[in-house]
């Protein structure tokens, strides 16, 4: 069966924390990861797992809320993908968003209310 959507074979783990830079060494020290970078004009920072497309992204808070994971699958198009989504009956959460020359991100819904995200990278890549 084909799915509606055809996503990339990444998935980057959202989790939102107090302090950016001290979340990753954290995960350096105690797990291995490696940090791949750190975005602080958009208060994003990402880092590589032990498993292959998998990272994880801290998005810095104030006031974190542990247990809200948020998996973020990369796609090529997010305005198409959202696009089909949406005419299958797919909630999104407000408008899709834009950091130029980075990401374009749209959060949506599974039938129980978990958040997920949709990552397209505007990254120059070539």
């Amino acid at each position: 069966m084909m799915s509606l959507i055809s996503l990339q074979d990444t998935i980057t783990i959202a989790m939102s924390v107090k302090d950016r830079h001290a979340s990753a060494k954290w995960y350096a020290d105690m797990l291995g990861f490696e940090t791949l970078y750190h975005a602080d004009e958009a208060g994003w920072s990402e880092i590589a797992t032990r498993t292959a497309g998998v990272t994880i992204g801290f998005g810095e808070q104030i006031e974190p809320a542990p247990g809200n994971c948020v998996p973020v699958f990369g796609i090529a198009d997010i305005d198409a993908a959202r696009s089909t989504l949406e005419g299958a009956g797919v909630g999104f959460d407000g408008p899709t968003e834009v950091i130029e020359g980075m990401v374009k991100t749209a959060t949506f819904y599974d039938p129980d209310g978990n958040a997920l995200m949709l990552a397209q990278d505007l990254t120059d890549q070539s």
